[in-house]
């Protein structure tokens, strides 16, 4: 039975909405599903097509939503269609929308920097060693079962959440004399949520292709974007 995976994909180029969803498609296609890519995510609001649709790959950063839009997604994921993605491509959309930050379940609110002697004054000022650790939750969930603690070079996410989503990774930030936090802070960096009869997917790695061609990283996403699809 073939499915329909839809990729919307946009926004800001820093995150490579192209070239990190196309990384993708092959592993999609192989997996029996029908790959349509949009550039805009206007084809939330045509409910017809939305409701032949198994899985939604969200890659759009910051950008904005129309009212019609974002209440086709959500009815759509609420119906049953998944919503998947990573990094700022879903963590990091939208973010004058509520009801979009509401039913992804966590926002990025920033990426704790290096220190201000060590920033060569490009993206990199942002690039920290850290680890992301899988939960008790994590080790027994068919996303990240198998997959044990790794460290990444790249941003670490601090996000806002709540308390709907199952967290299957984590990710910490320390204590540094040159922020302003006085205590460790423990941001989810891997989770799921069920929102009516739809799935919903995010992992926060994933600035760069070269991040989501990490195996711990390429796994977690593949698999996390087979868990979100509609059942057949």
């Amino acid at each position: 039975m073939t499915r329909r995976a839809l990729i919307v994909r946009g926004g800001w180029d820093g995150h490579h909405p192209i070239a990190a969803t196309d990384m993708f498609v092959p592993f999609l296609e192989q997996n029996g599903f029908e790959v349509a890519i949009e550039e805009t995510n206007e084809v939330y609001a045509d409910a017809e097509r939305m409701a032949g649709v198994d899985l939604v790959v969200q890659a759009v950063t910051m950008s904005s939503i129309s009212d019609d839009a974002l209440r086709g997604l959500r009815a759509a994921v609420e119906a049953g269609t998944g919503l998947a993605g990573w990094h700022g491509g879903i963590a990091d959309s939208y973010r004058n929308s509520s009801d979009y930050l509401q039913l992804v379940g966590g926002q990025f609110a920033t990426h704790p920097g290096r220190h201000p002697d060590d920033r060569p004054g490009d993206e990199r000022d942002n690039y920290l060693d850290h680890t992301v650790g899988i939960t008790e939750l994590g080790r027994g969930h068919e996303i990240t079962a198998g997959i044990d603690d790794f460290t990444l070079h790249t941003e670490q996410y601090w996000v806002l959440h709540d308390d709907l989503i199952d967290v299957l990774a984590t990710t910490t930030h320390p204590t540094q004399e040159y922020h302003p936090w006085h205590r460790p802070i423990v941001s989810p960096a891997v989770w799921t949520r069920l929102w009516g009869r739809g799935r919903v997917f995010v992992a926060t790695p994933g600035h760069t292709p070269e991040i989501l061609a990490d195996p711990n990283v390429r796994t977690i996403v593949e698999r996390g974007l087979l868990w979100a699809a509609r059942t057949p």
